[in-house]
């Protein structure tokens, strides 16, 4: 067993001192040449898959094998039940009940919504000022989020719920996932404002399933449907505490990981004036935006964005855990055995992504994706994998959109732009200045 962290280094810069970070690079040299490896990971033993064959084989053909693992603390979600649950025949049962709210042609009539909201909050952008980009797309998505899959609230509820959420979405960007700084988060006052955000959106939602509750005629879209799961016996299956527990995981599931991947999107326009042309080629043509395949890389916006989920997917990393022992590929493995992949590493195979660190979307012209390995997956894949894949999509698009319809974004030249591979892998800081297109 090679007992080695790879976690914990720490930034000089004073704004993340005492803040460690993933070291990719390390993890590189490490896993190179190797399908699995043995490493201590957050201080427990796990075995580290490299190889995308034996990922899909874990997530989709073998899934059955494997159950959630606990290696991270971000893991310890708030729901045990419903879509979060790891009885298969329970989160079967709520991955159909939100399905009506997110498959492609109910997230198609979100668009103008979507186009509305986004176009609110970019519309009230100053020249020359600088904005806070991270925390923007939070208050945009959540905004999406809340108006489109929570219909029927008052406007004043639907409002104040959106930036509840966008608090709690931005510090759960936030949250370590490892390390001595997740340790102190996860002891008692640690994580304070996390805990904070995370109660004050809960108890404005507890308000508001109490009164849906009361006025069983309302209807409020997916919240709705949450409290009106019964039995047979036409018995609830959730309480209204595991219904505002449900909701509080699926909406900043919904919100953290766009936001961060949107916050890469409009930095990676930002340096590079080719691509910014490109996109407003696409975006002149009607391209953008389009209801198409998840995974059609015919207009350059798609390529874009899907070279932007390549470099910086929100889910870096993922553990699974062994329900018994098995074999994986040629390796025997005892049950409980810790297993860790990392998207970020996969979608940087050098075997796999020709120059694997350039940012490069017309990779995807020739790149066809097949159902043989794990080398793309931002959204995951198989059975678990996320059932809001489309509704990002078409949330990317549109922001994209409405912020180059009107803005170019600057960055300071001079200020070196950090990965944060926290909850999700987030830019440390990300200010920019809009300047009228």
């Amino acid at each position: 067993m090679n007992r080695v962290n790879p976690a914990a280094v720490h930034s000089g810069d004073p704004d993340t001192r005492d803040i460690p970070e993933f070291r990719f690079s390390r993890m590189e040299d490490l896993l190179r040449g190797r399908a699995l490896r043995h490493l201590m990971v957050d201080g427990v033993d796990a075995v580290f898959v490299r190889d995308p064959v034996l990922v899909r084989a874990i997530l989709v053909s073998e899934s059955k094998n494997y159950g959630k693992g606990e290696l991270f603390r971000k893991a310890r979600t708030l729901s045990r039940v419903g879509l979060f649950s790891e009885d298969e025949i329970m989160h079967r049962h709520y991955r159909r009940l939100a399905n009506p709210y997110v498959r492609s042609t109910q997230v198609d009539e979100y668009v103008p919504d979507m186009r509305e909201i986004s176009n609110g909050f970019t519309s009230a952008w100053r020249a020359g000022e600088s904005v806070d980009i991270q925390s923007e797309m939070c208050r945009i998505t959540c905004s999406i989020v809340v108006q489109t899959l929570m219909t029927g609230l008052p406007s004043q509820t639907s409002e104040a719920l959106s930036e509840s959420l966008s608090r709690l979405a931005w510090e759960m960007i936030r949250k370590p996932l490892y390390g001595k700084a997740a340790a102190r988060a996860a002891r008692p006052g640690g994580g304070k404002r996390l805990s904070r955000a995370r109660r004050e959106f809960a108890d404005l939602l507890t308000v508001c399933i109490a009164e849906l509750l009361d006025s069983p005629e309302t209807r409020a879209g997916y919240l709705s449907t949450l409290l009106s799961d019964s039995d047979a016996q036409g018995n609830s299956l959730l309480t209204a505490q595991e219904v505002c527990e449900e909701a509080v995981m699926m909406l900043t599931a919904a919100t953290v990981t766009t936001a961060s991947v949107m916050s890469w999107a409009l930095y990676l326009v930002s340096t590079d004036p080719l691509v910014e042309k490109m996109l407003a080629n696409d975006m002149a043509r009607g391209l953008s935006g389009s209801a198409v395949d998840d995974h059609d890389a015919s207009g350059y916006t798609r390529r874009f964005l899907m070279e932007v989920l390549r470099l910086y997917p929100p889910i870096w990393i993922s553990c699974r855990q062994a329900l018994s022992d098995v074999v994986l590929g040629d390796h025997a493995l005892p049950a409980g055995t810790n297993l860790v992949f990392s998207s970020y590493l996969l979608h940087r195979d050098p075997e796999r992504f020709a120059d694997p660190s350039r940012f490069d979307p017309d990779r995807w012209l020739t790149i066809t994706l097949g159902n043989v390995d794990a080398s793309y997956i931002p959204f995951g894949i198989g059975s678990k994998g996320c059932i809001g894949e489309t509704f990002a999509w078409r949330q990317l698009e549109v922001i994209l959109e409405s912020v180059m319809q009107k803005w170019t974004l600057e960055i300071d030249p001079d200020r070196k732009v950090r990965t944060a591979p926290e909850t999700t892998l987030h830019p440390r800081r990300l200010l920019m200045t809009p300047q009228p297109r």
